[in-house]
């Protein structure tokens, strides 16, 4: 099986405990991504490396400590904290001492998520987690950063939407292995095949050489005294390459055996909960009740994404005037046209076109600059048009 992996590892010192973790970052071209829902949501997503199939690279969109299980959306502006003069002025020590008394609590929600985590056997149940840690570590700051947030939970969004739609994971990422090893397995057939064409070729061309009329006759009589030693020799190695050729269909039968009884046996029929849980959305429930940030389910997230998006939108801080603002603004707008709000949907489509269109007019002789407004004025559109068929239905 290839050894190869799709990451790279970054050590980082945690800024709460002073552990130094060891994250994996995804390195550039390990997945590609086909189409986008209006939510900007991946549609799907196709990994290089097949048994990480059932990994959603949201996975990794997060670090969590090992020891405190501090976590942050693993960035460039987390892996250099130490450079960050903001973060360790005015937020690293509310957030830690706050993080810490949290932690040190009997019933304390960070250390069960952190001790629920487990990126083998239960990959995206586990980026939900994470990224809820994050959203924990955030809130714990004096003045918190409502556009993070909103990123967060429709993030949490996504994971969920996305668990509804999957398979098995373990399953799945056997079956990515298997596929691995069935292509190895391939190589080796294929090399020996070509090893043996090899051998024969050069046979052909041996006894060609022994029967060649062109040779001086005073070395006749020398290459006839070989010739007999090579043939034993050539039969010796036809019997290696019959046996083997022997063996390895003998290996492809067992191995077709063994494929079929952990993937296609009584294994694949197996229940797939989250643990001791019958499902992720159980276990957050679980502990909902400790912490109000919890969200148990895609509809859940996207009403919290909505709530942190329109507080970032408010303020005049967080959002920049152009492109980022004029996204935000048809976020909460789609967002609210799929948790039914369609009167506050219709709101924000309007304010997205409206913004947009100003946009794109003032900067019109800039298309690079626009190009992103325009494909947001274009689904802001198409969507606000969705949204007004929805609010009418509504209404009857």
């Amino acid at each position: 099986m290839s050894t190869e992996s799709p990451f790279f590892h970054t050590k980082v010192e945690c800024p709460i405990c002073k552990t130094v973790n060891e994250f994996e970052t995804i390195k550039v071209g390990s997945y590609l991504e086909n189409g986008r829902d209006t939510d900007f949501c991946p549609k799907e997503i196709k990994w290089k490396y097949q048994r990480y199939q059932s990994y959603n690279p949201l996975v990794y969109f997060t670090a969590v400590c090992t020891n405190c299980f501090y976590t942050r959306e693993f960035n460039a502006k987390f892996k250099e904290w130490k450079t960050d003069n903001n973060f360790r002025s005015y937020r690293l020590k509310p957030v830690k001492e706050k993080h810490l008394d949290l932690l040190a609590q009997s019933d304390s929600v960070i250390r069960a998520f952190g001790e629920t985590i487990n990126v083998n056997a239960y990959p995206n149940e586990s980026a939900i987690l994470k990224i809820h840690l994050a959203i924990f570590d955030e809130l714990l700051a004096d003045r918190v950063l409502n556009l993070d947030l909103g990123r967060f939970y429709l993030r949490i969004a996504w994971l969920f939407r996305n668990l509804g739609e999957e398979e098995n994971p373990n399953q799945q990422y056997l079956q990515g292995m298997f596929s691995e090893l069935d292509n190895s397995f391939v190589s080796v057939q294929s090399g020996a095949v070509q090893e043996k064409e090899i051998w024969v070729k050069f046979v052909k061309n041996l006894y060609a050489h022994f029967e060649s009329a062109d040779h001086p006759t005073e070395i006749q009589s020398v290459i006839c005294s070989h010739k007999d030693n090579f043939a034993n020799r050539i039969q010796d190695l036809e019997k290696i390459f019959e046996e083997t050729e022997t063996k390895l269909g003998e290996f492809k039968r067992l191995f077709a055996e063994y494929k079929s009884a952990i993937v296609g046996g009584e294994f694949a029929g197996s229940d797939y909960g989250f643990g001791d849980f019958h499902s992720i959305g159980e276990f957050l429930l679980n502990h909902k009740a400790k912490n109000d940030a919890i969200v148990t389910s895609e509809k859940e997230a996207l009403v919290k994404a909505i709530h942190y998006y329109k507080e970032a939108f408010a303020g005049d801080r967080e959002i920049t005037p152009g492109n980022q603002t004029i996204q935000a603004s048809y976020l909460i707008a789609e967002l609210s046209r799929r948790v039914g709000d369609y009167d506050g949907a219709k709101e924000y489509f309007n304010n997205t076109i409206k913004k947009g269109q100003e946009f794109i007019y003032e900067h019109r002789t800039d298309k690079s600059r626009t190009a992103l407004a325009r494909k947001i004025l274009e689904l802001a559109i198409e969507q606000g048009k969705e949204n007004m068929h929805s609010l009418k239905a509504s209404s009857k």
